[in-house]
């Protein structure tokens, strides 16, 4: 049976069809899609850098980048869709760079260039060849990083402030930043879904004070407990596969393992390991099985195996935790004896010289040396914390600490790889929230 619609009827329906069509149009453009956080630059090579960006709605996203010096040269990153089910989340990839080369970039959003509020610029790698000088280059770091959210914090004084501290750091102008867990404060609120991960995150990110350091200095990060889950958590965290997937959705290292969140990369002639001290550990009150590991066996084989074959000049380890430390207290390596021992053992055996470990958790600073006789020396590089609340006065017995560097107040440091091939020298120094030096040490090289 065929039912005939009246003309006139006809003629409302496809006017109605029509109007409504222009409508949604017209409320679609009304509506732009926009950056909810980043821009964020990730990892830097010789050839290729990575921005990160994240936006509240599916959208078509382009990296636009040209060179400082030659700004009428312009290039494209391959087009990414932002999709709901990784939080509208783009990786853009700068793949037409040179080495040692500076450009400034736009972040193009369903074919229309968002306003940068800001310095938006990155740099690739210098390239050197063998007998070369290296390039000399600065870095920044800290960890535990706190942001108030009222309605999901303990009562009282806040936890977190003096967030211009990320100012202060961009005024020293380093070549990138390195995060060394405590990142971002998971709450309860958070950590038993991807919805929660998903909101700590773009919190953590929305404050103003960040975002000029994340558009201009490469970010990289290792995580610890309240990046993970729970304070203190561990391998029998029921959301830990989520945790992972939402720490390596989230930054922008070079390289992540399959399982875990461990990798490397180098800069110049130097190497960082950054180790994950969360997915394979024993929980801190099992006694019951052993042996009781952080970084379990496969992670472990990795580390020392990447620290025999490595020929940088230094070699830095990030892990969250005190690593040399002999204070059984918290969540220090001392906790966990038979895989410190471990570790300290390979490094002897395999006479590995200028290691560096870079560690954080403590919420105070202090720079730590292990130097036994027939052995080569071995710091331990402690920053904290960034913007979360300090312990003031530190009462504990360190016997490693070198004497002038406890801080116990919110600070960065930063480190300096500088001199001529052969006669390379770190320069290590650590600031107060406003920029303000407050102590500085060096370490030179051995060869």
């Amino acid at each position: 049976m065929i039912i005939k619609i009246p003309f006139r009827f006809e003629f409302s329906f496809r006017f109605l069809f029509l109007y409504l069509s222009i409508a949604g149009s017209f409320s679609a453009n009304a509506n732009p899609s926009v950056l909810v956080s980043g821009p964020m630059l990730g990892y830097s090579t010789l050839k290729e850098v990575m921005v990160w960006v994240q936006t509240d709605k599916q959208s078509s996203v382009t990296l636009v980048y040209y060179e400082v010096q030659n700004p009428k040269k312009v290039f494209r990153s391959q087009e990414v869709t932002t999709r709901a089910e990784s939080g509208f989340i783009a990786k853009l990839i700068a793949d037409k760079t040179e080495p040692g080369k500076r450009y400034n970039y736009d972040i193009v959003i369903d074919g229309k260039k968002t306003e940068a509020k800001y310095e938006q610029s990155f740099r690739t790698q210098s390239f050197f060849a063998a007998g070369q000088n290296h390039p000399d280059f600065t870095f920044a770091l800290g960890s535990c990083a706190y942001v108030n959210e009222t309605e999901f914090d303990v009562p009282g004084k806040p936890y977190g402030g003096e967030y211009f501290i990320y100012g202060s750091i961009l005024s020293k102008k380093p070549d990138f930043m390195l995060w060394l867990g405590d990142n971002i404060y998971l709450r309860e609120t958070d950590w038993d879904s991807r919805t929660g991960f998903f909101h700590r995150y773009k919190h953590q990110r929305g404050i103003p004070e960040l975002a000029p350091l994340l558009a201009s200095v490469h970010q990289y990060a290792i995580w610890d407990d309240h990046d993970f889950g729970p304070n203190d958590g561990d391998s029998s965290f029921w959301m830990k596969d989520t945790a992972e997937e939402m720490f390596k959705l989230h930054w922008g290292n070079q390289n992540f393992s399959k399982e875990g969140t461990y990798g490397s990369f180098t800069w110049g002639d130097v190497q960082f390991f950054l180790l994950d001290n969360r997915s394979f550990r024993t929980a801190n009150n099992n006694k019951a099985i052993g042996p009781r590991q952080i970084l379990g066996e496969k992670q472990f084989l990795w580390l020392v195996n990447s620290l025999a074959f490595s020929k940088a000049t230094f070699k830095f380890i990030a892990v969250g935790g005190q690593f040399l430390n002999p204070n059984a207290v918290f969540e220090n390596y001392a906790t966990y004896p038979e895989e410190k021992s471990k570790i300290l053992s390979a490094i002897r055996e395999l006479k590995l010289k200028n290691v560096v470990f870079l560690t954080g958790d403590r919420h105070h600073t202090e720079l730590n040396l292990l130097w036994e006789e027939g052995n080569e020396p071995i710091y331990d590089f402690t920053v904290s914390p960034l913007t979360s609340g300090y312990y003031s006065p530190i009462t504990e017995k360190n016997p490693l600490r070198i004497e002038g560097t406890l801080v116990d107040r919110r600070n960065f440091g930063t480190i300096t790889v500088a001199g001529k091939k052969g006669e390379r020298k770190l320069f290590l120094k650590i600031f107060d929230v406003n920029g303000k030096e407050l102590w500085n040490r060096e370490i030179s090289a051995k060869y």
